[in-house]
């Protein structure tokens, strides 16, 4: 019985993946080349570990980079895109259901605390969420299964009694390995990735009713 729905925060609350692509990808335009989303997904969900935008594009251009100014650049184009940047389609009405069911709510992500309990707070969701595991409150983030661990422990239920909602191939991989159900809900920088390993991929969570798809687990 689901008890419990732990939502991933960048990408599928709020769209700061497309802002944090089309900021990283100017810099490498004004360096006269691109920044492949391909090679960008794999930080989508995860951290520089697994990605250094920088180490691309140095070795796109042949040789170092300010890092620092750039960095600096950056922050500056992608926070100004994400404060225009509204709940995604079908978040908020599916929080309403899912209150309504009387399930249990949590945030899991591999952002500071600070960055998802901020937007939260300014998008008028941190009421929802009693429990936000983020990247504060582990050594390693998605895709080790650790975030979703964390959340259904302090939420007081079983993995098996809590589905996952995720936008990005790492998160898929954490959840299941967590052994939470996950629906993936691709957004347009990880559209073209293979979700194969969700229990259910949509194309948005505008219109999911959540009994139907409760009913169809």
């Amino acid at each position: 019985m689901l008890k419990a729905i732990i939502f991933d925060f960048d990408g599928t609350i709020l769209d700061t993946e497309t802002p944090d692509y089309h900021s990283w990808n100017s810099i490498f335009v004004d360096h006269g080349c691109e920044l492949e989303q391909d090679a960008w997904c794999q930080v989508v969900g995860t951290n520089w570990d697994h990605f250094n935008p920088f180490d691309h594009l140095e070795q796109k251009i042949g040789r170092s980079v300010a890092r620092d100014q750039l960095w600096d650049l950056h922050k500056e184009r992608f926070h100004a895109l994400v404060k225009q940047q509204v709940p995604l389609p079908g978040v908020e009405a599916l929080l309403k259901q899912a209150t309504e069911l009387g399930l249990k709510l949590a945030v899991a992500s591999s952002s500071q605390r600070q960055w998802v309990q901020g937007h939260l707070e300014r998008l008028e969701l941190l009421e929802y969420f009693p429990v936000v595991a983020s990247a504060d409150d582990v050594e390693k983030v998605k895709p080790d299964p650790v975030l979703y661990r964390v959340a259904v422990e302090r939420l007081g239920v079983t993995p098996a009694a809590a589905m996952a909602i995720e936008d990005s191939v790492n998160g898929v991989r954490a959840a299941k390995a967590a052994g939470l159900r996950c629906v993936a809900v691709p957004n347009s920088v990880t559209k073209n990735l293979d979700f194969s390993m969700a229990d259910e991929v949509l194309e948005t969570l505008n219109g999911c009713v959540l009994e139907t798809l409760i009913r169809r687990w």
